[in-house]
């Protein structure tokens, strides 16, 4: 069961839930009256905010992070962009992983090029750096740096700590640089949402199907959209922590900002296995706690989920998937089509066996979510023994960590799981991505990792390659192998619960990660690569705006991998201009080429030269009120792109920056998918606009102009008229902007974050 609460809820003695509608229950409870404003104080989250905020308002909060981490698909970008802006030495400890790091090197960055790269930063500012196939960035921070209180940011969007008790974010590269310059986080204080656990999961249950039984119930409704999930309630305690961190950094997917758990003794015990027992805090909400609103769940009575392509909200239970295969598999295709738009074809019905099973191509266990000790060794007793066929199924493992790896290995589980046939692969974030065990064309993967996105297990619908991942638990994956790749769940088996005490030894770390926080050799240099560039110069916004649409998108939500696409691409990660090359280019191919000719317009702009077509543009503009003396020497050329609700999934600002160094000076949109997407967008120089209606009155190659752009920065951004060009008249549209702080008005004016710090931060 998962009930979600139509309002805010009080929280008594942390076990006793009172919707804000019965608020004099809580008098009756604690002979208190209920006080809604002090109550918020009583959050976990509350408590953790207010000790790491900079500014003397709870209302809008300047948050400084005890440690950082990034992944080398994002830390070039992340320490260029300080070093441009003036960086000395990293000012908290700043991990470096190289994780994401089995990109190939053709037309791109060489893998170790980056490498290399990171190890110099790490030493000459004062860095950590973890070595490829030692351990996924995750599971890292949360065996060395993750402790009650504290606050992380991390450059990957399921920066997710906080079954551990440390609130921790997942955000953008320009977020990650301001911290190394010593300024802050600003965002407004969220709402914090009650996550009331009850009971205790079955033993066939594991953290994913818990986590996607959430995601169903929270994503599309938007319920914890931009605030904090804090689990709390006597269900949290039938979980250890191992798997508590498995349904945790799924909470990424529900597009909330952060997340905290209430911590217990089994909490201490894992640091303290960890050899960090001072670490640990017991966090628990005050006697009365106020939540803004509460998701109730009985952990009894979970059962074993899919979530069939392409979101991990798109969740059933497996058993009621088979109630209805057929029903549910053609909507799947139906949506399949839609992704391909005709360029390939995915099918799924007939991968339905005569024995009415769904045949599946490949099973992989992996990465932050599905590599945990539990996962694995749970997958390693359901396939003691058995054998997953010589068929076109198969089966990859990897544990997330050197030290998670060992230990399996020493148990003896990992020979286990070669021996049934499964390939034991190394510490990788590869499958989540799209870089890793890329599905063949018309197959479908299922795997306990994070995303199931179009595209992100490297389809290529423009090249005619189409293949689709769909989510699951570690425990039916395997139950799904030993069935030689018919989709079981976990249910038909009994070996679940039997859990071998988890022995970490860190002397892999001891051997290989670089420690060298505090000692920073500042005049040691940085090692590059021909193919690791600086970023490019960018224009403060002028007073005046031309946008051209280059392109216009009407999807339901569009994703960040598909705003850039992951895989292979990002082996350009280091060098901004070839990475940009690929905006767009699994869903809208030509926009690269628009938008390049735009940008060419405004580079002729400012060596004196108009273009024909602006010309004509501009004897539109002067006809508009108030605007008839304002010649193109005065105007910002740039393009735009429409989107109804963009920046769902990962938190690579290159989704972003990747559109501003081809020359964008603005996006419009309905609504925001996230908010890391929308704060990439302005540390990037961009104004992230929404429109006011429907986006009828302009299409691709359209003109909208958009007077007094940099005064609108200054003052009200409720209402900002802007004017589509179009037949030879103009058209009044309406924009608008969601409150900016001060600072994001100031980085949008200067035209990047890089900007505003080289000039004095105006």
């Amino acid at each position: 069961m998962v009930k979600l609460h139509e309002g805010g809820v009080y929280l008594v003695n942390g076990e006793t839930l009172i919707p804000e509608a019965e608020a004099a229950k809580v008098e009756q409870l604690t002979g208190k009256a209920a006080a809604k404003e002090e109550a918020k104080k009583g959050t976990i989250a509350y408590g953790i905010m207010k000790a790491h905020n900079q500014s003397d308002s709870m209302d809008k909060l300047q948050i400084k992070f005890d440690a950082m981490v990034s992944h080398d698909i994002t830390f070039v970008g992340i320490i260029q962009t300080a070093r441009a802006s003036g960086m000395e030495k990293f000012p908290l400890p700043y991990v470096l992983t190289c994780c994401h790091n089995s990109l190939c090197a053709v037309g791109g960055t060489i893998n170790d090029d980056d490498h290399y790269f990171g190890l110099s930063a790490a030493k000459k500012y004062g860095g950590l750096f973890v070595p490829p196939h030692v351990a996924v960035c995750h599971q890292f921070m949360r065996e060395r740096f993750a402790g009650g209180g504290k606050m992380i940011l991390g450059s990957d969007s399921h920066t997710r700590y906080g079954a551990l008790g440390t609130m921790a974010i997942g955000e953008g590269g320009g977020e990650l640089s301001k911290q190394l310059l010593k300024q802050t986080y600003d965002v407004a204080y969220p709402g914090v949402i009650a996550i009331y656990l009850t009971g205790k999961p079955q033993p066939f249950v594991g953290p994913h199907d818990i986590a996607l039984a959430i995601c169903g119930a929270v994503y599309k409704n938007g319920y914890v959209k931009n605030k904090v999930m804090e689990f709390v309630g006597p269900g949290v305690s039938s979980m250890t922590t191992d798997y508590r961190n498995g349904i945790d950094v799924m909470t990424t997917e529900t597009t909330c900002l952060s997340s905290i758990w209430r911590t217990d003794n089994d909490t201490k015990t894992f640091l303290e296995k960890h050899n960090r027992g001072e670490e640990f805090k017991e966090l628990n909400p005050a006697d009365v706690a106020y939540y803004d609103g509460c998701v109730e769940i009985d952990l009894s009575t979970i059962k074993p989920m899919i979530a069939l392509p392409f979101h991990p909200s798109n969740a059933y239970e497996i058993d009621y998937l088979y109630e209805n295969l057929e029903d549910i598999l053609r909507e799947t295709e139906k949506a399949a089509a839609e992704v391909a738009e005709g360029r390939a074809s995915f099918t799924l019905l007939d991968k339905i066996t005569k024995d009415g099973k769904l045949q599946v191509q490949q099973g992989i266990i992996a990465g932050c979510a599905g590599g945990n000790y539990t996962n694995v060794v749970e997958a390693a007793h359901a396939l003691k023994g058995k054998n997953i066929g010589s068929g076109e199924f198969y089966l990859s493992v990897y544990p997330s960590s050197q030290p998670v790896y060992t230990d399996l290995d020493r148990k003896g589980l990992l020979a286990d799981l070669m021996d049934a046939g499964a390939i034991i692969r190394s510490a990788f974030c590869g499958p989540c991505f799209g870089a890793g065990d890329t599905p063949a064309h018309n197959a479908l993967s299922i795997r306990h990792t994070t995303r199931n996105f179009p595209n992100r297990e490297g389809s290529k619908p423009g090249q005619g390659q189409m293949s689709a991942v769909a989510l699951m638990d570690a425990r039916s994956i395997a139950a799904t192998a030993a069935n030689g790749g018919k989709l079981t769940s976990a249910e038909t088996l009994d070996c679940w619960g039997d859990i071998p005490e988890y022995n970490y030894d860190d002397r892999a770390y001891q051997a290989r990660v670089y420690n060298g926080y505090n000692k920073a050799e500042l005049d040691s240099e940085l090692r590059f690569g021909p193919n690791i560039k600086d970023w490019p110069e960018m224009e403060a916004l002028s007073e005046n705006i031309l946008l051209k649409v280059s392109s216009k998108i009407l999807d339901e939500v569009t994703t960040t991998d598909e705003l850039i696409p992951s895989g292979e691409t990002s082996s350009f990660r280091s060098n901004p201009l070839g990475l940009a090359e690929f905006t767009l280019s699994r869903r809208d191919p030509a926009y690269v080429g628009r938008a390049k000719a735009v940008q060419a317009m405004e580079h002729d702009r400012l060596a004196g030269k108009v273009a024909d077509e602006i010309a004509a543009v501009m004897k539109v503009v002067n006809t508009i009120p108030g605007q008839e003396n304002v010649k193109a020497e005065d105007v910002e050329i740039g393009s735009t792109i429409y989107s109804n609700k963009p920046g769902d999934g990962s938190a690579r600002e290159q989704a972003a920056s990747c559109q501003r160094v081809l020359g964008a000076l603005a996006n419009i949109t309905q609504e925001y998918a996230t908010k890391r997407y929308r704060s990439n967008c302005m540390n990037w120089g961009m104004i992230p606009f929404h429109l006011k209606g429907e986006p009828t009155m302009f299409e691709v190659d359209d003109y909208i102009y958009v007077p007094n752009a940099r005064t609108a920065m200054d003052g009200d951004l409720s209402d900002i008229p802007a004017y589509v060009i179009k037949d030879g008249k103009a058209e009044e549209i309406h924009l608008y902007v969601q409150p900016m702080t001060e600072n994001e008005r100031r980085i949008v004016k200067a035209g990047s974050l890089i900007n505003f710090n080289r000039n004095g931060q105006k």
